[in-house]
């Protein structure tokens, strides 16, 4: 091999190794998690919520990410939460867990809360979090209010009275009357309600004497 020959193989080395040393230094970062199953419901309409006490099922969070892309299972890793705990409640290994108290549905999340969580996972965002949706059946009869959720984009819907809280389609057992769901959106724009009875900002109001189902539409 003449010199020139020599010297393009060697800078060429120089290059790859150059490349080679720049990618090893970007750390491995969460995008995204995903939560299965997306959505439990537990208990009938012809048993007491009260019978329900203890059932479970384990959830998964699947983390997904890059540097270099891969999905890896990180359900020990992350911070469980319900934000209804007297509906269900979530251990720290992701066990969910029907308390017997009240009924509806509820969100649970888990998140990795800043750039290095505890479990020494780092992260794209300071919180990156996946949903999944657990449903108790309402005891007995009375009006049945179900969401639907269109729209490329994510986001949560809760109730007032207090029977609804979800991320996919849900339905909840009401007393008859008048029940408002409020839409927020999660990394997302609020696209708008239909089959409201009316609606104020990100706000429905349906006027519950029988079944009904709404639609919410996030972009």
């Amino acid at each position: 091999m003449n010199c020139k020959g020599f010297r393009f193989v060697l800078v060429f080395a120089t290059v790859l190794w150059v490349v080679g040393l720049t990618s090893c230094a970007h750390e491995q970062q969460l995008t995204s998690i995903t939560v299965q199953p997306k959505t439990e419901t537990f208990g009938a309409a012809n048993i007491p919520v009260s019978a329900d006490t203890g059932l479970n099922v384990q959830l998964r969070a699947l983390g997904t990410f890059i540097h270099p892309p891969v999905t890896k299972d990180i359900t020990d890793q992350v911070i469980w939460n319900s934000n209804t705990p007297d509906m269900v409640t979530v251990t720290p290994a992701g066990l969910l867990v029907v308390t017997g108290v009240a009924c509806g549905s509820a969100l649970v999340s888990a998140t990795v809360t800043t750039n290095k969580s505890s479990g020494n996972l780092d992260s794209s965002g300071a919180i990156v979090t996946g949903n999944m949706t657990a449903n108790v059946v309402c005891f007995g009869s009375g009006p049945t209010l179900t969401v639907n959720f269109a729209g490329a984009g994510s986001g949560t819907v809760t109730s007032s009275p207090s029977g609804l809280s979800c991320a996919t389609t849900c339905s909840a057992h009401f007393t008859s009357g008048t029940v408002t769901l409020t839409a927020t959106p999660n990394g997302s724009t609020f696209g708008g309600w239909s089959g409201c009875d009316s609606t104020s900002g990100q706000a429905c109001t349906v006027n519950l004497t029988s079944d009904r189902a709404v639609t919410v539409t996030f972009n």
